[in-house]
């Protein structure tokens, strides 16, 4: 009965993310629990797993942009530290009994940060397209890569002579992006998108390749495809739903006996030196330390392409599968450990901000924040379209004023309009103590995100001593006490004030 499987799941996966802790652990949770009672799937389960993976590797291939690839910073981080755990986790995998061939699969992949948790967390907090954010991002596809190259080896077979035929799928992509212009209703979008996902590694598979491969390299075709990101958000949900059965199909494996703790404990006792290693990473290569702990605190896990990669491993018999559930729990805890270090960092950052900061070198950073603003007597915190629409305001009514934002891309668009803009991180406590602001006489904070956040940001404010307004943009009257508390003067969002003023039209008519 396959609704056992997917109703343990929604429940265990809905008590974890009451907890904030990632609705993947209660999946494989839901798996552990259903092995003890000899609970059997049918073959739905394991299609949707494997569907899952599919849809997955199609969504990372629409992100793979080799301009976001080939920095210093995402390919040196990314392969110097990829290399260095490899060297680290080849000794442990072969202390506990794995061939050489399959120690160096397992090292490699143990070196990987999880994507999936990455990229829902600075979605989740509207950093996606931040400095550290795309760093972050970029070094995860530099190890997405080699994932797909280590499941194109263990994948096995011989490919068909026929497969050159594949060099010649770029020439395909006018046609396919006209054909995606041409659709326009959800439900046609969506089916185009699970048709070139499935398409792709069904193609692949017929030329005795990887179809984990062909999935990845047809969403590669549409990358700065302008309905690429259309094509994502359309199948976002469905790889979500069915990504369930893999981690589910996981933890049916079991639990693992009593030398598989241990190398999970082991491995746990590394995952510290991971992070360790990136933050040297990032500072070598000249970042500030805010950006090196918060693209570290966003890779400080083990990935679901651990996993993936394993899995295709084990089928192909490289790998004991017992391996595998020891690396599913592995994977599940420190999803865990990482939901609490997000969920914290800026509590943990002004705790330890000192000490990092000492390794941060005196040199021109590639994420360089400013220090001044100038003459300007409005800051407006936030260039989307309410900062936007604020800062035009102020300038045609002949006032200074200075956007700020984390989004490099959204500060070039702002200043290509002709306005003021600067790139800032505004949740850094020490850009606020270090930026000279003496002629500032409001602030306004037209930011989306956490409203912990925005309170954050006063406080730092009002510590800086400063006495001008702070207008913050709210969402309700909740909001409006902790912006007062703190020290801002909260603004109701439009939608309410909107509907203040239909009301008020109906009721004159």
């Amino acid at each position: 009965m396959d609704i056992v499987w997917i109703g343990l799941a929604f429940l265990l996966g809905v008590l974890l993310n009451r907890y904030h802790i990632p609705p993947l652990v209660g999946y494989l949770l839901a798996g552990i629990g259903l092995s003890f009672t000899g609970y059997e799937p049918g073959t739905l389960l394991h299609e949707i797993a494997h569907l899952g993976v599919i849809f997955l590797l199609f969504t990372v291939g629409l992100h793979i942009s080799l301009k976001g690839i080939f920095q210093k910073e995402v390919l040196g981080v990314g392969l110097i530290h990829l290399a260095i755990s490899t060297v680290i986790f080849v000794p442990v995998s072969l202390y506990f009994g794995l061939s050489t061939e399959a120690a160096v699969i397992v090292a490699v992949t143990l070196g990987f940060s999880s994507t999936v948790l990455a990229a829902k967390g600075l979605e989740t907090r509207n950093e996606l397209s931040s400095y550290y954010g795309r760093l972050s991002i970029g070094i995860l596809i530099v190890q997405d890569l080699v994932a797909i190259g280590i499941i194109a080896y263990a994948g096995g077979g011989i490919p068909s002579p026929w497969a050159l035929v594949l060099l010649g799928l770029p020439l395909l992509r006018p046609l396919l992006s006209r054909l995606l212009w041409l659709v326009e209703r959800d439900e046609l979008l969506l089916l185009m998108a699970l048709s070139l996902a499935i398409g792709g590694s069904s193609l692949f598979e017929w030329f005795n390749l990887s179809g984990e491969l062909g999935a990845l390299v047809m969403g590669m075709l549409f990358v700065n495809d302008d309905k690429s990101d259309q094509l994502e958000k359309k199948i976002w949900g469905i790889k979500e739903a069915f990504l369930v059965g893999f981690f589910m199909e996981i933890g049916l494996g079991g639990i693992p006996d009593s030398l598989g703790f241990k190398m999970i404990g082991v491995l746990l006792l590394l995952l510290p030196l991971k992070a360790i290693l990136f933050y040297g990473l990032f500072m070598a290569f000249k970042l500030r330390a805010r950006t090196g702990f918060l693209s570290t605190v966003t890779l400080t896990a083990y990935s679901e392409f651990t996993l993936i990669a394993g899995a295709v491993a084990a089928s192909a018999g490289i790998i004991p599968f017992e391996v595998i559930v020891i690396l599913g729990l592995l994977t599940a805890i420190s999803y865990v450990i990482n939901s609490i270090l997000v969920r914290y960092e800026d509590i943990i950052w002004q705790r330890i901000n000192t000490f990092l900061r000492r390794f941060e070198r005196d040199v021109k950073h590639p994420d360089h924040q400013p220090v001044s603003v100038g003459a300007a007597e409005y800051l407006v915190i936030g260039l989307g379209m309410t900062g936007q629409a604020a800062l035009k305001h102020f300038k045609e009514n002949d006032k200074a004023a200075v956007g700020i934002d984390i989004n490099p891309d959204r500060v070039k668009h702002t200043m290509d309009n002709g306005y003021r803009a600067i790139y800032a991180d505004a949740q850094d406590a020490f850009f606020w103590e270090e930026l000279d602001m003496q002629k500032v006489q409001t602030i306004l904070l037209a930011m989306s995100g956490e409203i912990y956040t925005k309170e954050f940001i006063i406080q730092q404010l009002r510590k800086k001593n400063f006495r001008g307004t702070i207008r913050v943009l709210t969402n309700n009257e909740r909001e409006d006490e902790l912006i007062r508390n703190a020290g801002g003067n909260p603004v109701s969002i439009p939608a309410v004030q909107m509907g203040e003023k239909m009301a008020k039209l109906s009721m004159d008519e």
